[in-house]
């Protein structure tokens, strides 16, 4: 681990001084392990000490981006810290991977899920605070300080989320549209999000263990929004910080990030259909989104039918369409221009108005083919 410190002295009431005042206890758990907070020394001063923070990785055949996470990962934690590293059944070479670093690994077996590697790495964990993140994420050395800080100010029953940074870990156009897209989504309401993801999520771990965790039975992502929902029902406050920031490594051609959309929005739709709420404002679901897609499929139908029927004056809508798209993203379109410049936001609100709306269109229409074979059966 690093040989940073994060402890520093205070004289008595100094506002740096913290108080673990308000941590909650999982049911049946007696006395949990607690990390003292203050020891007096004798000049009278205070040398305090935070809590100690637990990440937790699961891994997957992640073999691609594992090295660059442990290698982040190790190197944010203090020595007090720790990395625990949970294998999902890998068939690659992740496993010997994170052996090479002074990390935890808790080893599955077989697969069982990104709710359950997650759990497991939160069951094998003793921090005072659990910090997850995936696989292919890589943490700033500010990354776990901030989260600290964050989960502190919020107070007691408090989930903590962070985002991408919008310039990614690789390079090209598709990984840096993707994360562009993903933080500006994520940040527009910091202090009442829908629900904070797991590639950079803060909590007390008391509070996630009286929480029961996440759904071991839920679908193959989105679990992290099911957990918000789910705690956020049950008196907990979900809080954004748009400094808490991890580089993503997508790794996306223009065919991984049509895929990408298309999965999510497949889950996305199926998880929506069971809550009622397919047309709210959730995170990278929003309604600017839903707009694009609805305004690219007239688009689509304009062309179809003017080729078909021969008649050009069928187009003549489709540049209002496109407009009334932009203007129905344009926080969006501004994110991409303050990111990249003139040239890449007019690549990508084209991207955004025209095609990456028939992918999300399509894992729409698989996930309510979905449904319609679950009540069938």
């Amino acid at each position: 681990m690093a040989s940073r410190s994060r402890k520093s002295a205070t004289g008595p009431g100094s506002s740096t001084s913290r108080s673990r005042k308000g941590a909650l206890r999982a049911p049946g758990l007696k006395n949990p392990p607690v990390r003292p907070q203050r020891a007096a020394n004798t000049g009278g001063f205070f040398f305090y000490t935070p809590p100690v923070i637990s990440v937790v990785i699961p891994v997957r055949n992640g073999a691609r981006t594992l090295e660059a996470c442990l290698r982040a990962a190790c190197g944010a934690a203090l020595p007090n810290d720790e990395v625990v590293v949970v294998d999902d059944g890998s068939t690659d070479e992740s496993a010997t991977i994170a052996a090479r670093h002074p990390c935890r690994l808790v080893r599955l077996g077989n697969n069982r899920g990104a709710s359950a590697a997650r759990n497991a790495g939160a069951a094998a964990a003793h921090g005072d605070t659990l910090f997850f993140t995936d696989v292919d994420c890589i943490l700033g050395l500010q990354t776990l300080p901030r989260a600290v800080t964050a989960l502190h100010d919020a107070g007691p029953r408090a989930i903590i989320g962070g985002t991408y940074e919008t310039r990614p870990f690789d390079p090209g156009f598709f990984p840096a549209f993707q994360a562009v897209f993903v933080n500006y989504h994520e940040t527009r309401r910091p202090d009442d999000p829908d629900y904070v993801a797991t590639h950079a999520m803060a909590i007390r771990s008391t509070d996630f263990h009286a929480s029961g965790g996440f759904d071991e039975n839920f679908l193959p992502i989105l679990e992290d929004v099911e957990f918000c929902h789910r705690l956020r029902r049950a008196g907990y406050r979900l809080r954004m910080d748009p400094l808490l920031l991890v580089r993503h490594s997508f790794g996306f051609s223009l065919s991984g990030s049509l895929r990408n959309a298309a999965r999510k929005a497949r889950f996305w739709a199926r998880y929506s259909l069971r809550n009622r709420d397919l047309l709210s404002d959730s995170g990278t679901a929003s309604r600017g989104l839903k707009a694009a897609g609805a305004l690219a499929g007239l688009c689509w139908v304009s062309i179809l039918a003017a080729a078909c029927l021969r008649l050009p004056a069928l187009l003549l809508p489709v540049p209002l369409f496109i407009l009334a798209s932009v203007a129905a993203n344009g926080g969006l379109v501004r994110a991409f221009h303050a990111a990249g410049g003139f040239l890449f936001a007019t690549a990508a609100a084209a991207y955004l108005v025209v095609l990456y709306p028939m992918a999300i269109a399509f894992g729409v229409a698989q996930g309510l083919l979905d449904l319609g074979r679950n009540t069938r059966d």
